[in-house]
């Protein structure tokens, strides 16, 4: 059921918010660190309009889920509880917020880590925002985003998807300090595209390996004597802790670096260069790939027109990006995706895509 047929005559206001993908700086953000993360074409839109009866309607067409509950009532479980919990917290800065039927429809491939549950936050503090008239700016906005997740979906996430999802557009990375917020579009490299492949393999350790590499993270600072990770810069520093602690900061230091040294401007071989060490490092020292994002990122290093490849997001499956060609995107993709999908596999193109969406 699209936005139309669930309100009917009932008059809406629909807003919409990108995925993201993260070029480099994984696993930096809750180490107040450093990324480059760009926004997708693909997005996800919420249509909201107040509701005569009193209590929340809230339907995902994408999921073919229906929620109803009641105005001062806890939603249920799953895509309601990032939506209640941005309703909650503008309550808690005393905003009133009426009862509400709200529509969510999305073109963003769930659990391919190209954070589709940041987008789905800031479409719906956009909505809100454009039919309640409040006067809040985009990175406040992240930031009730991120609480939202933390606070109602249990998921103690960094600061970089819903900044990413707030104030980054398509065609540049942004540029993100997570200790200061400082946020700044820089250029894609010249000459160069992006190539985003779903590997098909679901993210199924994802959350519960995110949360022992961030306490892993916190326990290396601490025997580091520093606050965070971020505050390290020489990476030989970190090798006297020992193993796992030494490993997983001896990537985020490293990150941090290849983070700083792209966004002084470096060329599109370079950059490459630093996806490809960055995916070593995921791999080897902070074990979050899996034997098919190896796979992919090594099928797309081997084709023509291919810069660098790298794994992106939390890690365990999801989506892995590559650095191309300007116009080589779309043949390497298709090549790397049949001959992965060979032996039965289900990988597929997410970027290039000829489709931009738009807000209806």
């Amino acid at each position: 059921m699209n936005a139309a047929a669930f309100f009917g005559t009932q008059q809406f206001v629909s807003q919409s918010a990108p995925g993201r993908v993260n070029l480099l700086g994984e696993h930096t953000d809750y180490n107040d660190g450093f990324m480059l993360p760009v926004a997708t074409p693909q997005c996800t839109t919420v249509s909201a309009a107040r509701n005569d009866k009193p209590e929340f309607e809230f339907y995902s067409s994408t999921l073919g889920s229906a929620v109803t509950f009641g105005h001062d009532q806890p939603s249920p479980e799953g895509f309601a509880r990032y939506i209640e919990g941005c309703i909650r917290l503008l309550q808690k800065r005393g905003l009133a917020i009426p009862p509400l039927r709200m529509h969510v429809t999305s073109n963003l491939p769930l659990g391919t880590g190209l954070s589709s549950s940041a987008a789905l936050e800031v479409a719906t503090l956009r909505t809100l925002r454009a039919l309640l008239g409040f006067a809040l700016d985009d990175r406040s906005l992240a930031l009730i985003a991120q609480q939202s997740e933390i606070q109602y979906a249990g998921v103690n996430c960094g600061i970089m998807d819903q900044m990413a999802s707030s104030l980054a557009d398509s065609e540049h990375m942004l540029f993100l300090d997570a200790r200061t917020l400082e946020a700044r579009l820089l250029p894609i490299p010249a000459g160069s595209e992006l190539l985003v492949i779903d590997s098909g393999m679901p993210r199924t350790l994802a959350a519960s390996a995110y949360n022992v590499r961030r306490a892993e993270c916190e326990a290396a600072a601490k025997a580091l004597g520093v606050a965070a990770l971020r505050d390290v810069a020489d990476v030989a520093d970190v090798e006297r802790l020992a193993a796992p602690l030494r490993q997983r900061a001896r990537h985020v230091v490293s990150e941090n670096n290849r983070v700083l040294e792209a966004s002084r401007g470096v060329s599109a071989e370079r950059f490459g260069e630093l996806m490809n060490a960055s995916h070593f490092s995921l791999r080897d020292d902070y074990e979050v790939s899996i034997p098919e994002l190896d796979e992919l990122c090594e099928l797309l290093r081997a084709a023509a027109g291919v810069h660098g490849a790298r794994l992106t997001g939390a890690g365990f499956g999801g989506a892995v990006v590559a650095l191309c060609r300007t116009g080589g995107g779309a043949q390497a993709g298709a090549s790397v995706v049949e001959r992965f999908n060979a032996s039965g596999r289900k990988a597929a193109l997410l970027l290039p895509t000829t489709t931009h969406p738009r807000t209806p």
